[in-house]
């Protein structure tokens, strides 16, 4: 059975990817943050999947350190045996103009959205050199396509993600390991939960088809990416947008 390892993935789009791929057949390492509260619903997670059948454990790693990221991937390789799948979901934001900006609130965004993905891919690709095999998925965003007033450090470390998506593509893929990234658009997480909703509506405003994504169907096209069927697909983006971008 294939193991997959998704980071940030006691809520949201990351813990329904989780599910799904449970769901889809895979074994599940489920990273969450070092706190007590995610914890706690990184368990939630896990028992879900379990519930379907696979095996699911909990690691608790701040992903945009880079020993974290190395002793987690070995203690899951020395658990699973493999790893043959990777989701780079992790992220926060800290919005707010250029302007206002406070140098921290940035340096923060960079280390959890982006440096994370260096030090994730960094040591799996270690692993799965060693196997000649395996898959990526990172998460971007539309802001790092198209930018977003507001979100500067956000916008940059999404931007980022996609170029070294491609990047790693071309490195490994002569050892059977494919990259790509997934670029959702406004999706029901907690993240857009707290916005007011004139700025919601001024945003669906924005979109074709009217309406919020949901975190399940970023998590279907994660798991086709993942799967045997995407084996000829690699460094490319893949808006999940409703339209956004037309």
């Amino acid at each position: 059975m294939a193991t997959a390892i998704i980071t940030g993935a006691s809520q949201g789009i990351g813990a329904c990817t989780a599910k799904r791929l449970a769901k889809d057949g895979f074994d599940v390492a489920i990273n969450h943050y070092p706190s007590d509260s995610d914890a706690q619903k990184a368990l939630e997670v896990a028992e879900e999947c379990r519930a379907l059948g696979v095996r699911a454990e909990c690691y608790s790693a701040d992903v945009s350190d880079f020993a974290q990221c190395e002793q987690m991937v070995k203690k899951i390789k020395e658990d699973f045996g493999a790893i043959d799948g990777l989701v780079n979901n992790a992220g926060i934001t800290k919005d707010t103009l250029l302007a206002r900006m406070k140098e921290s609130d940035y340096d923060a965004v960079i280390a959890v959205n982006q440096k994370s993905v260096f030090n994730m891919m960094k040591h799996v690709c270690n692993v799965m050199m060693r196997q000649r095999h395996g898959r990526i998925v990172n998460v971007s965003s539309m802001a790092g396509l198209y930018g977003n007033a507001g979100q500067v450090n956000y916008s940059a470390s999404k931007a980022a993600i996609i170029g070294m998506t491609k990047t790693v593509a071309k490195e490994f893929g002569s050892r059977n390991i494919t990259c790509n990234a997934v670029a959702p658009g406004f999706i029901h997480t907690p993240m857009t939960d707290v916005l007011s909703d004139e700025l919601k509506n001024k945003m669906l405003e924005l979109v074709a088809l009217k309406r919020y994504g949901e975190p399940e169907e970023i998590a279907s096209v994660i798991s086709f990416l993942l799967s045997d069927s995407a084996s000829y697909i690699t460094g490319q983006v893949i808006e999940i947008s409703g339209g956004l971008s037309m």
